[in-house]
């Protein structure tokens, strides 16, 4: 169930330029790129774990420059930050590293994988994110 949830979510969050008509689209697909980095620092500060808190605010900050250069370089950044956060998230379902995320790795890969997979069909047919 985690991965059909995040496939439609996946497919909404490729959708929310639509919902914020006024700003460039790779300016929103990097803040969607940024918050679901950051949710994990939510879940590592659940956890207690002081080393868990350091890699995860580490690795969020990785994404959010990743989401930043996509702001004014090349949109397929986003893909690869997408991408990427997937698979963070597999290895997050894998490891446990963060305790009690049993069901949210599924779904947020699920997320990224299919919004990563609809904006490079995207970029590949052409669209400009500018």
């Amino acid at each position: 169930m985690p991965l059909i949830a995040g496939a439609a979510i996946g497919v909404a969050q490729a959708a929310t330029p639509f919902a914020f008509w006024w700003l460039p689209p790779a300016t929103v697909y990097a803040l969607g790129l940024v918050f679901i980095a950051a949710v994990y620092i939510g879940f590592s500060v659940a956890d207690g774990r002081w080393k868990v808190i350091a890699a995860e605010t580490t690795v969020a900050t990785v994404f959010v420059v990743v989401a930043a250069a996509a702001v004014t370089g090349p949109a397929w950044l986003l893909v690869a930050g997408l991408t990427g956060h997937g698979l963070k998230d597999l290895w997050q379902h894998r490891t446990q590293f963060v305790t009690g995320t049993r069901w949210w790795p599924p779904f947020c890969a699920a997320v990224d994988f299919v919004a990563a997979a609809i904006l490079a069909i995207a970029l590949a047919a052409g669209a400009n994110f500018r």
